[in-house]
């Protein structure tokens, strides 16, 4: 959504504002002329556009619904190459690399047929569109035949009017490009408003609590489930009384919901049923910045940003001054490890923290 979608919605863009905008007025004036010219073979193109227009409509509904599951398609492609990259160590320690090549192989023949599909469908509005046109050509050219004939019409107007149908050609033949990357476009657009309209479960209340009391935690019957399902929770009728300035180990086997219980606090989920509380307070009731900036959490996963360390020490608090910094890496016994570099608390941390 981040890479393929938004670069077809920027190619569409672009052809849109200098073709999808040339090419109507060219169209509009073409077809002006042509009824000046003479207006009894001037409706030709006016019945001409109709039939081309329906075409397209049965071409573009179809060709939409492929693009769409080829874009879904493209999400399973870039998960497997995510997953082998980050488990490339796995991939090799079990020598499963002709397995991982075979899954990428069949994603991409997924791709590739649905893509086949899609451009045969699409590929249909050029020939509809030649044949509209020179339809046109052959109707104009056996009527004016009888007019110069006739001397109602000269060879000079006669041969304006193919000019002009040649016009009409190019514009029809332009606007079908830009349809062509305007379907594409449009698939993608949706994938990405998804994005953009989600709206989080987790929101605050009318009237948020600011300010945490103390640090007293209240587990009430508390349950919780990831999938929202009775059935599957990993948490159930939990009941915990911690008192402010109390410290409190829990413990318990890999998987047993101990850092499911503690996110719960600073919310980073809700619970299913039940209540916890904070200072005697529902978590529910507090403003969230509020009650995260009060719960502070050192999480399972340590997460090193790019920046210097000094950066990152900051995110615990924006205003720390290097006094205080180097106070807690010494608490944490992180200085002696920090001093070992050529600029100490200045080291540009790369990515990830790929370079400690």
């Amino acid at each position: 959504r981040l890479t393929t979608d938004i670069t077809n919605i920027q190619n569409a863009y672009m052809m849109s504002i200098r073709v999808a905008v040339r090419c109507p007025i060219m169209l509009f004036f073409a077809l002006f002329m042509a009824f000046q010219i003479n207006s009894h073979l001037a409706p030709i193109f006016v019945i001409a556009i109709p039939i081309l227009a329906v075409g397209l409509v049965i071409i573009i509904s179809n060709a939409k619904r492929i693009f769409e599951r080829v874009f879904r398609t493209y999400d399973k492609l870039n998960n497997v190459v995510q997953e082998n990259l980050l488990g490339i160590r796995v991939v090799k320690s079990f020598v499963r690399e002709e397995h991982e090549k075979e899954k990428f192989g069949k994603v991409s023949q997924e791709i590739y047929m649905d893509f086949s599909k899609a451009e045969k469908l699409i590929a249909f509005n050029m020939p509809l569109m030649q044949l509209c046109v020179y339809a046109c050509i052959l109707t104009v050219s056996w009527l004016s035949a009888h007019l110069v004939v006739g001397g109602s019409m000269d060879v000079g107007q006669l041969t304006s009017m193919f000019s002009y149908i040649m016009m009409i050609l190019m514009s029809l033949m332009m606007l079908s490009m830009v349809l062509v990357m305007i379907i594409l476009a449009r698939a993608s657009a949706e994938r990405i408003t998804e994005l953009l309209n989600e709206e989080s479960d987790l929101r605050n209340g009318e009237n948020p609590v600011e300010e945490v009391k103390d640090g007293s935690v209240v587990f009430e019957n508390v349950s919780f489930s990831y999938a929202k399902d009775p059935s599957k929770e990993c948490l159930k009728n939990v009941n915990l009384n911690i008192k402010s300035g109390e410290t409190v180990g829990i413990l318990g086997g890999t998987g047993t919901s101990k850092t499911t219980l503690v996110q719960l606090i600073p919310r980073l989920y809700d619970a299913t049923e039940g209540r916890i509380l904070v200072g005697g307070v529902d978590v529910r009731d507090y403003d969230m910045d509020a009650l995260r900036e009060q719960v502070a959490m050192v999480l399972q996963k340590n997460v090193l940003f790019s920046g210097t360390i000094k950066e990152n020490l900051r995110w615990g608090k924006k205003d720390a001054t290097d006094e205080e910094m180097v106070r807690v890496c010494k608490l944490a016994q992180a200085d002696p490890f920090i001093q070992e570099f050529p600029d100490k608390y200045d080291t540009y941390i790369e990515q990830g923290g790929s370079n400690v």
